[in-house]
């Protein structure tokens, strides 16, 4: 690299920054779980203790530096495997604890924001909250890989498709797009629902229709990244938010799938020999939210279900793309 850094130069720059960030969150530990058990205690319909929420503070304080500093987190390390033992005390559900991790890394942010080195109006800031905002998503993925390895959390998977579920989902696309809209960001759902899945149960038995969700959650875990949250979301469907993505990535991954369901998930009926087809139906909804905007997740969904519908009636087998969604409160709107 002639007349600038190098990629050594720069590796050792960021890898400074991820110890210097690291080594502010430890710091001022303490004060981060304050400021955030402040509010996480009345974020759900039951009132935690706060002592109990400390502990869980703490540990997600650890977990965060740890995610900085070694760009990832480890499922069975010892602060996850300690997180996973505190939540199963007071059963806490997924969504909470996901609410904790999402205030935390809010506060984080805050806080660095006003450090004399790394601060907002700082040439290192970009880096140092994009460290953060990666730290933070390690930590929810590194938590939910843990969980399913413990059989009280089959709420996290689906035991036939292995894929997320969607309670879990829907904590997760709650959370993902109000940081979308902090960050101004876009985020992209594809919702697929497998044709005429009904008529393969009905004619060639539900052990078969269940062999091609199974199948089809193998192909999902193939072609979507390890941080897109991909989940069964109903019987015969598939839900996938894929976070800083825009609409055409989006459209093109659908496509990619729909094509290779259509290409490898049919299946010759051995009875009559006859091959039988099996396609997906796709809707594509981008979403494009900025700070102070609402999205109502129930009716996103609803859309999302409703575009799938009008697919499947222009033929099936294909995706309906919804770009500009109708669906954001806008902040100027909601304030007059």
């Amino acid at each position: 690299m002639e007349g600038g850094s190098s990629y050594a130069d720069v590796g050792n720059i960021q890898a400074d920054l991820r110890q210097e960030v690291s080594e502010i969150i430890l710091d001022r530990a303490g004060l981060l779980v304050w400021d955030t058990v402040a509010i996480f205690p009345f974020s759900g319909t039951e009132v935690l203790a706060p002592e109990y929420c400390n502990r869980i503070g703490q540990l997600l304080v650890q977990l965060l530096a740890l995610g900085v500093r070694e760009g990832r987190v480890d499922p069975r390390g010892g602060f996850v495997a300690d997180l996973h033992r505190v939540a199963l005390e007071r059963s806490l559900p997924v969504e909470r604890l996901f609410t904790f991790v999402y205030l935390l890394e809010r506060t984080v942010l805050d806080e660095l924001a006003l450090s004399d080195k790394i601060g907002a109006t700082s040439e290192p800031w970009p880096l140092a909250a994009q460290l953060v905002r990666r730290a933070s998503f390690d930590l929810l993925a590194g938590y939910t890989e843990r969980a399913q390895l413990d059989p009280s959390h089959t709420a996290i998977t689906d035991k036939l498709t292995t894929l997320y579920t969607r309670p879990l989902f829907e904590a997760v696309l709650a959370k993902e797009l109000e940081r979308a809209a902090r960050f101004n960001v876009p985020v992209s759902l594809i919702l697929f629902d497998v044709d005429r899945l009904s008529t393969i149960n009905k004619q060639h038995g539900y052990g078969v229709g269940d062999k091609v969700l199974e199948r089809l959650g193998i192909l999902m875990r193939q072609y979507f990244r390890q941080h897109d949250w991909v989940a069964r979301y109903a019987e015969d469907s598939i839900a996938v938010l894929l976070t800083r993505t825009d609409g055409d990535h989006a459209s093109e991954l659908a496509e990619r799938v729909r094509a290779t369901v259509e290409e490898r998930l049919g299946f010759t009926d051995h009875l009559t020999e006859r091959a039988v087809p099996v396609t997906v139906s796709a809707a594509v909804m981008n979403v494009q939210i900025s700070l102070g905007d609402a999205v109502d997740t129930e009716r996103l969904m609803a859309d999302a279900e409703q575009a799938v519908e009008r697919a499947k009636h222009r033929g099936r087998n294909r995706v309906e793309r919804v770009d500009g969604y109708a669906g954001v409160r806008r902040a100027e709107s909601s304030a007059s």
